[in-house]
């Protein structure tokens, strides 16, 4: 059996699993968004959405680049280096939580003093509500990552994808319940963190004990932690930009129009997100197979497996971004009728998102790489960009305006990564394996949802059709041409070949 094959077999069986926790996740977190629409309305759902995006926002840096360190160094010590994966792992999760409390703390001076400037704001008092929560959120994302490096997907689509997600909504629910308001909601978005970092814990101890071997004295000395260290400090930078590029226009789109028109634009940017399962589902599988073949410099196989998870990734993600395009204001319905607004915000990232889909998963191949600088450089332009775009167009366009401002910044990130990858590792990759798949997609289920659409108008029924003719047709050219769509790979066994 050629190591193409066997990878591609890996993908398969290890994305099969990471896209059904996605998808659970996808799906509790679209209910999480209509639970605070319905309970709070656009303006108590903008509260919570702004101090949401600002915890994620500290993350990013609070986290200080530990979790990719994890997934970039921890499939490289199992191939040569066990001894030394049991300290790794320690000084990974003891950094992640010395800086989450650090993050912490400063962000608690910074809330005390806006709110000395601003009494009563309730989104100040919401981000003061779950800022203490950063340090568990750090060591659990860290720990989380050492586990799907150490090879146990489930435990990571067990944990992140399920656990986390779906208490989220039941204790917001609860707190809105007792009458907590949006700042109640903010806490009680936060403390499911608890049991999923202690849970997150346990797994990643359990492997530490199962694969490495006994730890070597003198691990300071080793050049280990240097060289994550040197590895992570791009990744802070890019962590929290990544999260700027994420959350920003919400913040600033709530500063300039007020709580209830951050309420629609960030309802309608989580559709968006939920929508991204296969995308998450691939970088989970493919982020430590790239660290291992790019160790072993197998550049060959990644590149066979880098198209094969570029064309899933366009083919499964762009129906469920064609119809949220085309039945936007049905899939924004869920909400309120408040949140009608938020069309034309989902119809341009809907269209964003096709487009960068066309890049794969390159910036997982980048960062594999140990390219972190170059990572980090990428997102800073990003969202340089992105920020000046929606100064100059959310006046002019309002909230549709951020909404491409967003999907420029994003095909902007993709296009830079994948220069860099092509010239500076010299790995051929292109957008062209996923033109194919796009052409399946748009065939499948634009055509017959924009035919509903115009003869039937945007309802439930017209959507239902759609996603069903959609399906079908789709399913049956899928059938029809598996080969070329890579769709074998899904029903090898393992250990079988693929000649």
């Amino acid at each position: 059996m050629s190591a193409g094959a066997t990878a591609r077999g890996d993908l398969a069986r290890g994305g099969a699993l990471s896209f059904v926790g996605s998808a659970i996740s996808a799906v509790m977190g679209l209910i999480l968004i209509i639970v605070l629409g319905q309970l709070l309305g656009d303006a108590g759902s903008g509260v919570v959405l702004q101090a949401v995006g600002v915890f994620s926002i500290a993350l990013g840096v609070a986290r200080f680049g530990m979790d990719s360190a994890a997934i970039w160094i921890l499939p490289r010590q199992l191939e040569d280096g066990r001894a030394l994966l049991r300290p790794t792992g320690a000084f990974l999760i003891l950094v992640s939580a010395v800086a989450g409390l650090a993050c912490a703390g400063v962000l608690f001076v910074g809330v005390l003093l806006a709110e000395a400037r601003s009494p009563g704001d309730p989104v100040t008092a919401a981000i003061r509500s779950v800022v203490w929560f950063l340090p568990v959120a750090s060591v659990m994302l860290t720990a989380l990552s050492a586990t799907r490096a150490l090879g146990k997907v489930n435990a990571y689509v067990l944990v992140g994808n399920v656990l986390l997600p779906s208490l989220r909504p039941v204790a917001i629910a609860a707190a809105v319940g007792i009458g907590a308001g949006a700042v109640g909601a903010a806490f009680a978005w936060a403390l499911p963190l608890l049991p999923a970092a202690i849970a997150a814990i346990v797994v990643m101890v359990f492997q530490l004990r199962r694969l490495g071997a006994q730890a070597a004295p003198g691990y300071l000395h080793s050049g280990v932690p240097g060289r994550t260290i040197r590895y992570a400090l791009p990744r802070v930078l890019s962590s929290g930009l990544e999260q700027l590029l994420i959350w920003l226009a919400v913040i600033i789109v709530g500063a300039i129009a007020g709580p209830a028109a951050a309420g629609v634009y960030g309802a309608a940017s989580r559709f968006v997100a939920a929508g991204m399962i296969v995308d998450t589902a691939l970088r989970v599988v493919v982020s430590p197979m790239f660290s291992k073949m790019l160790h072993r410099e197998d550049t060959k196989e990644l590149e066979t497996v880098y198209r094969t998870a570029t064309i899933w990734l366009v083919l499964f993600s762009s129906p469920v971004y064609v119809l949220l395009a085309v039945f936007a204001p049905v899939a924004l319905s869920l909400l309120g009728e408040s949140f009608a607004d938020g069309q034309s915000v989902l119809i341009a990232m809907s269209v964003g998102s096709i487009v960068t889909f066309l890049a794969g998963n390159i910036h997982s191949v980048l960062l594999m790489s140990g390219r972190s600088g170059l990572a980090a450089m990428n997102k800073a332009i990003a969202v340089g960009v992105n920020v000046a775009l929606i100064y100059l167009l959310v006046p002019i366009w309002g909230i549709t305006g951020a909404a491409i401002a967003w999907a420029i910044a994003c095909a902007l990130d993709a296009a830079l990564a994948s220069i860099q990858v092509r010239f500076v590792l010299g790995l051929r990759v292109s957008p062209l394996p996923g033109l194919y798949p796009l052409l399946v997609a748009l065939s499948t289920f634009g055509i017959p949802a924009i035919a509903l659409r115009l003869f039937i108008g945007p309802t439930w029924l017209g959507l239902i059709l759609a996603a069903l003719i959609g399906a079908a047709l789709f399913l049956g050219w899928c059938r029809l041409d598996r080969k070329r769509l890579h769709l074998h790979e899904l029903r090898r066994p393992p250990g079988t070949s693929s000649r």
